[in-house]
């Protein structure tokens, strides 16, 4: 049975390190002998429910460590399940009840380091690279036993299209992308090509592949992983040269001015690319050669493929100065720098730069690297470089941290949401009023949010190796990782100020004063010209460069941007800072303030909305610009802004009471609700939030208590809400999936409805 291990409880290997003893390290174990026939039986009839199911739902509820961590705390709901019969009769005491089932409900699942486990996965491209890259390694059967085996064919098949292929995340259409790289890894797990000739995965996979054109419409990234596996050639791929890490700071494109992480990407597969590497060939290898293209391998013209994508993969069209870029990079890096004398004055310095650089990144990150795209390229980059190094030994002392088991299999995370998901639950927490219940929940926390700050630095010239300031911030997942996020650092700091504002009798040792500046530091630092936050790093401009964009099948990836969703949750930390701190570089503060709040009303949509960037879609942006607003001093009387916001929302409330939003809002950008008009139980509570926060409760509170009725009446016997479509999102055209979302944004939203109703 598995069963998921926390923090430094998960086994040590010498070549892993930690900055903080591993709070917030998540691993999955399988032990033949653990569970009871009563729980391998539970276990067994969700995942059933799940295959059952999935036409539905694609998106798993997170079930297996849920039911584990609810049995190791006897977890038993006693607080009866409210229903509502009229919407317009919902008595305080019946919110309360809800609202507080929940909130138990979610304190039974925090783990003992402080945070709340969650899958953060969704996109069907994560697993394959790794698979790929510890077959070229010779560690596939290091790191996946059969079990893990076992779950990963069970994910594939779960989420494999009708047609035969696979979606570039769980709930799209099928793309040449997915589809060629998850058919190898089925064939490097020793599924066959055509057993049955119709009905098997394999077949119906490669049926889609051939159907739509063949391997060669594969964009750059498989590409680039088929041509590492010797089943592509190198002069077939748009040239990524390692010689781009040599350009100076002076140069309009370098390396500290593209994207943080499409940097992250191309260091690891621009290595590879100077090396032209390519694994030994296998009688595995040989065979898929032949199995995925329209025509035979040997006749393949490759430099008429490097410009090829399949339609359905392709999002961000190659214009007519994108492919004369391209090919002008690819001349001077295959007819110049790849050619003697050049490859031994340029090329090979080339490649120890960019090695050099990989290193310090990988070691600022404890070798987790930015996430699930770029760690396999960055893992055999460092085994092409030398296979028996440390560095890649300490690559694979972190894999493991990348797995995730949920009811529908093994699947591959970013690298987590810890961080973002604990504050979140913090506030929710918080604002519920029922602090003397959960006092424990609330210390533990507050303590991992503490030492899951980032205190220093990255170490070093930082600047030189393309990395920015990090002291006072918080990362998506953990400190390990180190990248500070400004709206995780914006919900965490918003998080700590309301502890600092409490008893320390009550809440036990508080955060020194000065990391709070920190925090402030990096937030005022972080904000652009405009007004907006960027999110990783400050913005450059040069937003020109996306129009070089390389990368098919997502867009806005070429530069680092403001965000919207960013900019609300800075403005309400630092409002919540100048209640508390109001002699603390005020005047910086309030011109932030002021420059935000001017940013997100010039971005409304002309129908009232925001794009969202980071979920699904508009009306989870508009919740983030309108909390923003509120926060900043605005209101539905003084504010047209926030008058149109409310108006969109009530426009397009179904008729039950609730909201649901389509993911297809996010590449077509335009709101478009799903399909039959159904409710999402998350989309409802954050329009139901904005609605409370535009004073609709004084003016007509019947939407209100609608929202509310569809929430309270969702929620399950055990507290919990249903799992339904995926709500998070990101660069336009992929999902996250964020199960901890079904839990926050709905208690959140009764947690206004309550102290709207008890103040009405």
């Amino acid at each position: 049975m598995w069963k998921l291990r926390i923090g430094a409880e998960a086994g040590q290997d010498p070549h892993l390190f930690s900055t903080n003893n591993f709070l917030g390290r998540q691993i999955w174990e399988f032990d033949a002998a653990a569970g009871s026939p009563e729980e391998v039986a539970e276990v067994d009839e969700a995942r059933r429910n799940f295959s059952a199911n999935r036409s539905h739902y694609k998106a798993s509820a997170d079930l297996i460590w849920r039911m584990q961590f609810l049995r190791e705390k006897k977890f038993e709901q006693k607080i009866p399940r409210v229903v509502i019969d009229d919407a317009e009769k919902i008595a305080y005491e019946d919110a309360e009840k809800a609202l507080r089932r929940g909130i138990l409900y979610m304190a039974a699942l925090q783990s003992d380091d402080g945070h709340w486990p969650a899958e953060n996965s969704g996109c069907m491209f994560f697993v394959a690279p790794f698979v790929i890259c510890l077959y070229i390694t010779g560690h596939l059967d290091k790191i996946f036993s059969q079990e893990h085996r076992k779950e990963i064919l069970r994910y594939m098949y779960n989420h494999q299209n009708e047609d035969g292929g696979w979606g570039i995340h769980v709930e799209s259409h099928s793309f040449m992308f997915s589809t060629v790289l998850n058919y190898i890894c089925l064939r490097i797990f020793g599924v066959e090509a055509d057993h049955d000739g119709i009905k098997s995965p394999c077949a119906r996979a490669r049926k889609w592949i051939l159907d739509h054109g063949g391997a060669t419409y594969t964009p750059l990234l498989g590409k680039a992983w088929l041509s590492v596996l010797g089943v592509y050639d190198w002069s077939g791929c748009k040239a990524i040269p390692p010689e781009f890490w040599l350009l100076p700071y002076s140069f309009p494109i370098n390396g500290g001015t593209v994207w943080i992480y499409l940097r992250d990407v191309f260091m690891g597969l621009s290595y590879l690319y100077g090396k032209k590497f390519v694994a030994t060939p296998t009688p595995l290898i040989l065979q898929v050669r032949e199995e995925i293209y329209a025509q035979p391998y040997k006749e393949i013209c490759w430099s008429q493929a490097r410009n090829l994508c399949a339609m359905e993969d392709l999002y961000f069209p190659q214009s007519f100065v994108q492919v004369w870029f391209w090919n002008i990079v690819h001349m001077f890096s295959e007819n110049i720098f790849n050619l003697w004398p050049f490859n031994k004055l340029i090329r090979h310095k080339a490649l120890q730069k960019t090695m050099e650089i990989i290193h310090y990144h990988d070691e600022a990150t404890q070798y987790i690297t930015g996430g699930a795209i770029p760690k396999p390229f960055h893992m055999l980059a460092c085994w092409a470089e030398d296979p028996k190094s440390d560095y890649f030994k300490k690559h694979l002392a972190r894999v493991p941290g990348f797995l995730w088991i949920g009811e529908d299999g093994l699947k591959i995370q970013t690298f987590g949401s810890q961080i973002w998901d604990t504050a979140f639950l913090l506030q929710v927490m918080l604002a519920a009023d029922v602090n003397d219940e959960i006092r424990s929940t609330l210390i533990k926390g507050y303590s991992y949010l503490r030492k899951s700050q980032i205190t220093e630095n990255p170490p070093g010239d930082f600047i030189k190796m393309f990395r920015d300031i990090t002291k006072g911030g918080w990362s998506f997942s953990d400190k390990d990782q180190g990248w500070p996020v400004s709206d995780c650092i914006s919900e965490s700091l918003k998080c700590c100020l309301i502890f600092e504002s409490m008893p320390s009798e009550f809440i036990g040792e508080k955060m020194d004063v000065e990391r709070l500046y920190d925090a402030i530091n990096i937030l005022l630092y972080l904000q652009g010209n405009n007004g907006g936050i960027a999110i990783w790093e400050p913005a450059p401009g040069k937003t020109w460069l996306e129009w070089l964009n390389p990368v098919e099948f997502v867009e806005e990836t070429t530069v680092e941007l403001e965000s919207l969703e960013c900019t609300g949750s800075a403005i309400v930390a630092l409002v919540q800072f100048k209640k508390q701190f109001p002699d603390h570089r005020r005047e910086e503060i309030e011109g932030f303030i002021t420059k935000a709040v001017k940013y997100i009303e010039d971005l409304q949509m002309p129908n009232g909305s925001w794009y969202g960037n980071w979920g699904v879609c508009f009306i989870y942006a508009t919740y983030f610009a309108v909390r923003g607003l509120v926060a900043a001093g605005k209101t539905y009387h003084n504010c047209e802004t926030i008058r149109r916001a409310v108006g969109f929302l009530l426009e397009i409330q179904n008729t039950e009471g609730g909201w649901g939003e389509s993911y297809l809002s996010c590449p077509r950008k335009k709101y478009t609700p799903l399909d039959g008009n159904m409710t999402n139980v998350v989309n409802t509570g954050q329009a139901m939030m904005v609605l409370i926060m535009g004073g609709q409760m004084e003016r007509d509170p019947l939407p209100v208590h609608r929202a509310a009725k569809v929430l309270i009446n969702s929620q399950l016997d055990n507290g919990d809400f249903p799992q339904q479509e995926i709500r998070g999102a990101y660069k336009m055209n992929l999902l996250l999936h964020y199960p901890t979302y079904r839990n926050m944004f709905t208690l959140w939203a009764l947690t206004y409805y309550t102290k709207a109703l008890r103040t009405t």
